[in-house]
């Protein structure tokens, strides 16, 4: 296959041109904002695979069998390590540098079957896999845009659905009640750039998502706006208008970027970028999370995370990151 890969501003040029003349197209820009995926009319070709709510190129099955455990995690952050990057935020928290950030981790995995197999047996609302880079399968909206409206619908509280009152206990949960508060304010102030008006649709909804472990619980609100005139067919310039997405950076959100990059210390790459697919009238996208990342000497990563606030507690926080750390195979 040709390169599908370019700068960021030749990704942004590239989809401006193509959504001026109706010609679907799928992308991806990573975190830093520096490299982008582009494919035009992506339908006509089965290298890189995805599915979102408006377009799929593949039909994704039940092959693995959600009982069994097919990824086990080799390494990853223990505990000590964590706290280090974890207290790096919180003295920035108690400086006034952020008030949400978000933190994440890279941990080694091994899988039993190949990616492709993963692809097509998980199940999410959004996925993508670029053989020999990465794969996600995001259950996390970043923006829809369609007929002059643009939503978004940003994830912030997770919890284990098989326990006692789940729904009741993450709802009434005050630091997480606290941080999606907080980038709920952020997204309708982010989708204000480009929008005449916004307004909040739906505050804290809960959506159920299978996985090879059990079923959890995410908490979502939906933000939309009336997207402005100027915007209609510079989609491109649009996105980078937006990033990165504040549901995996923080707020303030530059501020919180140079923290969060002070404690994980690494490059994030695609990983929490995002990816999106435009099939010449509507453009949706995700937030590239729940991600498996292919390293060149063959290693498998799933880099996970979450949000921290003041009132997060570590040893919380880092069982929350090692729970993110699953395959959604159940449908």
């Amino acid at each position: 296959m040709n390169n599908i890969f370019y700068n960021i501003a030749e990704v942004s040029e590239m989809m401006d041109r193509d959504a001026s003349s109706g010609m679907p197209f799928l992308f991806a820009l990573d975190y830093e904002m520096k490299e982008g995926l582009f494919i035009s009319e992506p339908h006509t070709q089965e290298h890189v695979l995805y599915k979102f709510e408006n377009g799929s190129n593949c039909v994704r099955e039940m092959i693995l069998s959600h009982s069994a455990d097919f990824m086990s995690l080799i390494s990853s952050d223990n505990i000590e390590k964590y706290q280090k990057k974890f207290e790096v935020l919180i003295k920035g928290l108690k400086r006034g540098d952020s008030y949400l950030a978000n933190l994440t981790c890279k941990s080694e995995v091994e899988t039993q079957v190949d990616a492709r197999t993963i692809f097509l047996s998980t199940h999410s609302p959004f996925a993508l896999y670029v053989p020999d880079r990465f794969l996600s399968f995001t259950p996390e909206r970043f923006v829809r845009i369609e007929d002059g409206i643009i939503s978004s619908c940003p994830m912030k509280g997770t919890i284990d659905a098989s326990i006692p009152n789940a729904k009741e206990r993450i709802l009434s949960d005050y630091k997480e009640s606290c941080e999606h508060a907080t980038i709920t304010d952020l997204i309708r102030n982010d989708l204000g750039i480009v929008s005449d008006e916004v307004w909040v649709d739906s505050y804290r909804f809960i959506d159920k998502i299978s996985t090879d472990r059990g079923e959890i619980l995410q908490v979502s609100s939906d933000i939309r706006g009336r997207l402005k005139s100027e915007y209609k067919n510079s989609l491109g310039r649009l996105m980078l208008s937006l990033l990165p997405a504040g549901s995996i950076s923080g707020a303030p959100k530059l501020s919180t970027i140079n923290l969060i990059a002070q404690a994980e210390e690494i490059p994030r790459g695609f990983y929490t970028g995002v990816a999106g697919l435009y099939d010449g009238k509507v453009l949706d996208s995700c937030v590239l999370i729940r991600f498996l990342e292919f390293a060149s000497d063959g290693k498998v990563y799933y880099r996970s995370g979450g949000g921290i606030t003041i009132n997060s507690k570590v040893e919380e926080e880092y069982e929350e990151m090692l729970k993110k750390i699953y395959l959604p195979l159940n449908k």
